[in-house]
């Protein structure tokens, strides 16, 4: 008997309201040591340090003011799903016959799980979900854990409580952008006092200041690390104009099918308008020209699709 280890993906969903309190403890112990510890009571001090307190304060409250509508706009969207009972589109022009012919059974219905691939002479873009029992879209792939297919999945991430997929792609990839920059600024604000930690002389500020500053710094420098890796990742992937699923798929293909150049690849995820680059909504003309919203056709390059008419 084969031991599906999939079937436990299921209890990551009892972490959700963990996470999230645990990404909103990391942030309220960070905002007690840089604004109530440090450099709140540092504004009263006058001269350059008071400028430089300002500044700070200034800086760690807009990023996180942009961090944190990044991150529950990625918990709360929904990553785009398969509508049910949704079959691929018929071509009647280049013959395409209909997927559904030829897959029902009398008294029975439709059994997908042993019959739906034959539709994929007719149509090679036909796929079928064996864990859904039904059709899915290009770029779609099944998550174990929300036990549905997301459209352009690229994870599921424990941190969001959520998949990223075609719908909050680019809200994740701006949680993590202001993430690194707020992690980074309290590294570097917090350098001053992590070295003092290690010098002999006069300490400021009582045990418990010391050592929650102390284990900020480390938590923050830890973070920006390890997410700057990551979003570098990313990075390249939204160039590439793919998903991480997507990158192991397609080591054999150097010619990614859904690769259009950086600038539009970088469009398909942030849109066309410059002023939603940075914030976590996409203007009305952005979202009228999202594929998913279009039938979940993706456009492809133009030179492949014009190969495969000869």
């Amino acid at each position: 008997m084969a031991w599906n280890v999939f079937k436990f993906c299921t209890a990551l969903r009892a972490l959700g309201s963990i996470m999230i309190v645990l990404v909103l403890g990391i942030i309220g112990v960070t905002y007690y040591v840089i604004v109530v510890a440090n450099y709140g009571p540092a504004l009263f001090h006058g001269g350059l340090d008071s400028f430089v307190a300002l500044l700070v304060l200034v800086l760690f409250h807009s990023m996180l003011v942009m961090l944190l509508w990044s991150y529950f706009t990625t918990v709360l969207t929904d990553p785009g799903g398969v509508p049910p009972n949704w079959r691929p589109s018929i071509d009647e022009e280049s013959g395409d016959a209909d997927p559904l012919v030829g897959l029902a059974h009398e008294g029975t219905g439709l059994d997908l799980n042993q019959s739906a691939m034959l539709g994929e002479p007719a149509n090679p873009r036909t796929r079928a979900c064996r864990k859904c029992n039904w059709f899915k879209p290009p770029r779609c792939h099944h998550c174990s854990v929300c036990g549905r297919c997301i459209l352009k999945m690229d994870h599921h991430c424990v941190w969001v409580v959520n998949c990223v997929g075609a719908l909050n792609y680019k809200y994740f990839l701006l949680f993590l952008f202001y993430t690194f920059l707020v992690t980074t600024l309290v590294t570097l604000s917090l350098l001053p006092q992590f070295l003092a930690f290690f010098s002999v002389g006069e300490e400021n500020g009582t045990p418990e200041t010391l050592v929650a500053t102390f284990v900020t710094f480390v938590l923050n420098l830890s973070f920006a690390l390890s997410i700057m890796g990551f979003l570098i990742m990313h990075i390249s992937l939204v160039l590439g104009n793919t998903t991480t699923i997507e990158a192991f798929e397609k080591k054999s293909n150097p010619k990614w099918h859904y690769d259009l150049g950086r600038r539009k690849n970088f469009e398909q995820v942030f849109g066309t308008d410059k002023r939603y680059w940075f914030i976590p909504a996409y203007s009305e003309e952005d979202l009228e020209c999202m594929p998913v919203l279009q039938g979940f056709e993706y456009p492809t390059r133009p030179d492949l699709d014009e190969l495969q008419q000869f």
